[in-house]
């Protein structure tokens, strides 16, 4: 009997995929003077999926990156409320939009106390990931375990800006080690579930550092945070040896040899190595004589690396981990002649980095409409005072207080990209 061959995956056909994507950052704990981030709350989602998902297929794209609120879905220790999920998905079904799930962006349920730094922490979110994988299978086949793990791992555990609000070294390497922990089980339940159906896009960010790295003053904590960009997918991909540059911090913080080993045992690896990057923020700034510890509470200047930011990152994870990449976020906060003008650039990029051989997948527009900023949680201004006008549509407050999503030149110009992806890979 001849063996049928598998068709090619989506990310195995050679071609350009453009995607989008929605904000859905969840951040549900809050201390005093701080308020809860719920990207789909502020930005009506919740209310809006049906319409929202309709914008997705308007503007010629057919994939979405896209998050389920896992502190929702679990109000309580053993309890699941599936109901809001079953319809988005159902929404995505119709449409014909595949969604590349975001399982972790950023929030835990509020009931896991030390969040990230519970104990039981792996294990809560891969029991997550598995009924996620055995509930939507028939729709939802890719997966992003954690997104930016690197930038929960800054943000929890050396800023001390999100919860469970650790600092220092050990602390980042706490929270990095418990994320790779938690993304490793809950790929291998996944697949586990999905078999070859299943498919793993990791994403991370892209973190460049320039201007004065290389003096003394600087050029330890350069030369840290430059590995430390990559440290979590090194982790699961088993790649930490002897060798390692960050070995000594690991073991500092608690990494022993058996949890090394544990990782090298059951690495996993991404179909697509997914890289976000902005070329506004992406590329920090080390001046002589300044010092910042980084992060919203005491930021480091950020400078406008353009394409060549773009280039760089792309090229540096396709290298270190050997899979295709993909583009999976990228834009401008601007006038709408400026996201134009990224647009175009960033794309041409893309191809030109196709063309010379390298395997770029898919790029992502993000967000599909306007967000608002996380500095919203230290804030007491009214969510207007946060919008960041990044979108393909705009958000706007009409009268009766319903947010409308407004299209924009943008929008058009995507369109035009997408739409002609689309036709080139028709039969």
């Amino acid at each position: 009997m001849t063996d049928i061959p598998r068709p090619p995956r989506w990310f195995e056909d050679g071609e350009l995929h453009f995607a989008l994507g929605i904000e859905d950052t969840f951040v549900p704990q809050a201390r005093d003077g701080e308020r809860p981030i719920d990207e789909y709350e502020l930005t009506e989602h919740y209310q809006q999926f049906d319409t929202d998902l309709q914008l997705v297929v308007d503007v010629g794209a057919r994939m979405l990156r896209w998050g389920i609120p896992w502190y929702r879905v679990a109000p309580a220790p053993g309890v699941w409320d599936w109901s809001w999920v079953d319809r988005v998905m159902d929404r995505f079904g119709e449409l014909g939009i595949r969604p590349i799930v975001d399982l972790l962006h950023y929030g835990t349920p509020l009931w896991l106390d030390e969040q990230f730094a519970h104990p039981d922490y792996p294990k809560h979110i891969a029991n997550f990931a598995h009924r996620v994988a055995v509930r939507y299978g028939a729709v939802a086949t890719d997966y992003t375990p954690v997104n930016e793990p690197m930038i929960h791992a800054l943000f929890s555990g050396e800023y001390a800006y999100w919860p469970p609000y650790l600092s220092g070294a050990n602390g980042l390497v706490r929270i990095a080690s418990a994320l790779a922990e938690g993304f490793v089980l809950s790929q291998r339940a996944i697949a586990e579930e999905l078999g070859a159906r299943a498919s793993f896009v990791h994403v991370d960010a892209g973190m460049r550092y320039v201007g004065d790295t290389e003096g003394p003053e600087h050029r330890d904590t350069v030369a840290r945070l430059r590995h430390q960009s990559f440290l979590v997918e090194d982790l699961v991909t088993g790649s930490v040896g002897d060798g390692h540059p960050l070995l000594a911090q690991l073991r500092a913080g608690g990494v022993d040899d058996g949890l090394l080993t544990w990782f090298r045992d059951n690495a996993v690896r991404p179909d697509v190595m997914g890289v976000n990057y902005y070329p506004l923020h992406s590329t920090e700034v080390f001046e002589a004589g300044v010092h910042h510890s980084g992060g919203f509470a005491d930021p480091r200047p950020a400078f406008d690396a353009g394409t060549e930011g773009l280039r760089e990152v792309l090229t540096s994870y396709a290298a270190r981990y050997g899979a295709p990449v993909m583009l999976t976020e990228t834009c401008v906060t601007g006038t709408v002649g400026q996201r134009l003008d990224w647009l175009d650039r960033s794309v041409q990029t893309v191809r030109d980095l196709r063309g010379e051989g390298h395997r770029v997948v898919g790029y992502t527009w993000w967000p599909l409409f306007d967000m608002y900023e996380w500095t919203y949680r230290h804030s007491t201004l009214p969510r207007a005072e946060h919008l960041l006008t990044m979108g393909l549509y705009d958000l706007v407050e009409a009268p009766g207080g319903r947010l409308e999503r407004r299209r924009n030149p943008v929008a058009d110009r995507f369109a035009d990209y997408a739409t002609a992806a689309e036709t080139a890979v028709r039969p």
